[in-house]
């Protein structure tokens, strides 16, 4: 059996007249390609009944799968359903599933059930529906000439469900065994694409040609995947997979197994497991740190307060640190950073802390502190570590990158790591 040939067709003015940046395509090709599918050809047009029918039918004639991104919707400029219709030539009809899911979807959220709505259950006669537990349109699934047609929503969160839960099976079951890919995924923290790559090009001069490396910048995160596509890539993989972990270490903060987490994340996960809880003390970050945590689900099991002391009065006022201090050593220093890491651990009873105080620009800066310098201070009742960075650029990279460096040195105080971060000179 050969690869499938699999091409996109994406409809919407907005994508065209540069409204809505096309990040489906994008969502729908790193969805197949783990698959081992890749994209043949994509294909964006308008919101228009004729360009539409065109399109179908002169992909559909040379290529196994269409998938149809656009166009199911409530609203008049939702022509996906009528294009299929009058391509396949099935006429319209109310699709009995389509319906039910309308109605509860409304009944759920307590709107009436106008002509808009149903609008959205009529679909080519005969068709199969894919489910879309996000939003109001269903998906449709038929076949002409000989190529499987999915069309779905364009918006992306009924999308991404729709493609992992609905679609990726149904195509994962058209490809032999022999056919699929193999694919590891790790997320890094504190290398860069370049350095990544010289260090493994560095100490792996072999590395097997069957065994495919990739990198994808999730920033503050770094995605290495390994790909096998061979059976003899396969046999290669366990081992070569673990010279690449002991060549990253501890700058691995994850090894995918079914959805990427964030560094945050990760930290929360290791204070649930040791039954700590974390503070936070923030001048330059300004709460981001803090924010970080407390965007994920049952992050007050470990977080119970964090600081935000941008003024030299707060930090003396709620973290005990001494006027006396600031005066000698100046609001970013290590002295400050210090007293604030203690005096949160003090006030907030914790276990482990991260304070950060820093020049995020674009003024402030001195000739012997310029703009990007932060003070970092992580630790434990036990000991409290610090140090200082130099980062580079606009003041909200570097509040985020203060974040991340904050929130990945707790990480490695959790898990007891003597490795050095690539980012401490």
């Amino acid at each position: 059996m050969n690869a499938l040939n699999v091409q996109l067709l994406m409809t919407g003015n907005e994508l065209l007249s540069g409204d809505i940046v096309d990040s489906n395509s994008a969502m729908i090709a790193q969805a197949l390609k783990a698959l081992g599918i890749e994209i043949k050809r994509k294909v964006t047009i308008s919101d228009d009944i004729e360009l539409l029918t065109q399109e179908i039918e002169n992909i559909s004639q040379q290529t196994d799968i269409l998938i149809i991104n656009g166009g199911l919707g409530p609203t008049v400029d939702d022509m996906t359903a009528q294009a299929i219709a009058l391509t396949s030539g099935k006429p319209l009809a109310e699709h009995p599933q389509a319906l039910k899911h309308v109605k509860a979807w409304c009944k759920k959220r307590n709107s009436a059930l106008n002509s808009a709505s149903l609008k959205q259950t009529l679909l080519p006669d005969g068709c199969s529906i894919i489910a879309n537990s996000r939003g109001s349109a269903v998906g449709i699934m038929l076949t002409h000439n000989n190529c499987e047609i999915y069309c779905t929503p364009g918006v992306p969160k009924e999308l991404k469900v729709m493609i992992n839960e609905e679609i990726i099976p149904l195509l994962a079951q058209k490809i032999p065994p022999k056919m699929k890919l193999e694919v590891t995924r790790l997320q890094v923290y504190g290398i860069g694409e370049s350095s990544l790559q010289t260090l493994i090009d560095n100490h792996f001069p072999d590395w097997p040609d069957e065994l495919e490396l990739g990198f994808r910048a999730t920033l503050p995160l770094l995605e290495v995947k390994l790909t096998s596509r061979s059976s003899t890539a396969k046999a290669l993989k366990t081992r070569w997979l673990e010279k690449l972990k002991s060549l990253l270490g501890d700058h691995i903060i994850n090894e995918i197994s079914s959805r990427p987490i964030s560094l945050a994340e990760q930290v929360l996960i290791l204070l649930r497991q040791k039954n700590q809880q974390i503070t936070t003390a923030e001048s330059c970050t300004g709460g981001l740190i803090a924010s970080l945590l407390t965007e994920i689900s049952g992050s007050s099991q470990s977080f119970e307060a964090g600081f935000v002391t941008y003024s030299n009065r707060i930090k003396s006022k709620l973290l005990a640190v001494e006027p006396d201090v600031i005066e000698q050593h100046g609001a970013v220093s290590e002295a400050t950073v210090l007293a604030m890491a203690q005096g949160a651990l003090a006030k907030a009873h914790a276990d482990v802390v991260i304070a950060v105080s820093g020049i995020a620009g674009p003024a402030g800066g001195t000739p012997d502190k310029p703009v990007g310098t932060v003070w970092i201070a992580w630790g434990n009742s036990e000991k409290i570590y610090s140090h200082c960075f130099h980062l580079n650029g606009e003041r909200i990279y570097i509040q985020q990158h203060a974040a991340a460096i904050g929130l990945d040195l707790i990480r490695r105080l959790l898990i007891n790591s003597k490795e050095k971060a690539n980012y401490i000179k």
